[in-house]
């Protein structure tokens, strides 16, 4: 994890791990820590930053806090999992000397080298992480994972010989075991539900896309055109592995940037507006005030979400 100080005048930090500048040429890369050893340093409390090319999962074992997640706030206690994907905005408030439990970090390519369907098994960890706090109800559970974790820090301190294909292994497993509790809340939310398997690659693709051009590029029909498939089969795919359409995760992709920068900015909401490629400033406010329910400056003026 990472701790940065942001005035509310600056941009979200971006970081690799302990403040460092961003790499984003990180590659096979796994690390993992303890919640205390770095939390303890600066008084329990891991500002808002996000990462380029890392996802972490965490588990929380003891304990509890808060989580900034983009723009919102979300409790959490022990017995959990957190999942944290590449660019996300987030930041923790841990609740001082009784929190306790695990951060493993690791570029994407290492989940993509685990197996032959790992880049689906990442997609859907995506796709599960937007609910990003998974509760653990079973002790069993909460014991597994965290010998599992155990595990990997005890490979990743010793790092004796065939450390790193074994760190793989628990890595594996630790994913394999959030991404089941995450899809068992998401069973108990909609039971029956049909299975993200075939569509979670295509959200991942479209994930990538909007990524990169939703600053200038809301059309749905400019993102199915790049993925070879007709603006209904994309909104099929989309609406099966997240209950959403389409349109809706481009939207929401540009709200979250306009989130990020009306709190952690002080840039005018009208140079925000037109940062995100709308006309005039009217616009961008009926556009945010009906994605949102408040218009920019009652959402910046109460902190966010």
């Amino acid at each position: 994890m990472i701790s940065a100080t942001a005035t509310p005048a600056t941009a979200l930090p971006l970081f690799h791990l302990y403040g460092d500048p961003p790499e984003d040429q990180a590659f096979d890369f796994v690390h993992v820590e303890t919640i205390s050893s770095r939390s303890t340093r600066h008084a329990w409390t891991i500002r808002a930053h996000r990462h380029r090319n890392l996802f972490q999962i965490l588990l929380i074992a003891a304990g509890g806090g808060e989580m900034s997640h983009e723009a919102a706030t979300r409790p959490f206690a022990a017995p959990c999992a957190i999942l944290v994907p590449a660019t996300v905005a987030h930041g923790f408030r841990f609740r001082p000397g009784e929190t306790e439990g695990f951060v493993v970090t690791f570029t994407e390519d290492v989940a993509h080298g685990l197996g032959e369907r790992s880049g689906e098994a990442l997609a859907r960890l995506r796709a599960l992480a937007a609910d990003p706090v998974v509760p653990i109800a079973e002790a069993a559970e909460a014991a597994r994972l965290d010998a599992l974790f155990r595990d990997l820090h005890e490979e990743h301190f010793l790092a004796r010989e065939g450390y790193r294909l074994a760190m793989r292994a628990h890595l594996a497993l630790i994913a394999i075991a959030v991404a089941r509790l995450a899809a068992g809340r998401e069973r108990a939310h909609a039971h029956g539900a049909p299975s993200l398997a075939s569509a979670a690659p295509v959200v991942e693709a479209l994930r990538q896309l909007v990524e990169a051009h939703f600053r200038s590029e809301r059309r749905l029909a400019f993102y199915a055109e790049r993925l070879a498939m007709t603006a209904d089969r994309l909104n099929d795919h989309v609406k099966r592995a997240t209950g959403v359409t389409a349109g809706h995760l481009i939207r929401q992709r540009v709200v979250t940037e306009a989130k990020r920068q009306l709190v952690f900015t002080l840039q005018p909401i009208h140079e925000i507006g037109f940062d995100l490629s709308f006309a005039d400033p009217s616009h961008f406010t009926r556009f945010f005030r009906k994605q949102t329910g408040m218009t920019p400056q009652a959402f910046r003026d109460q902190g966010g979400g």
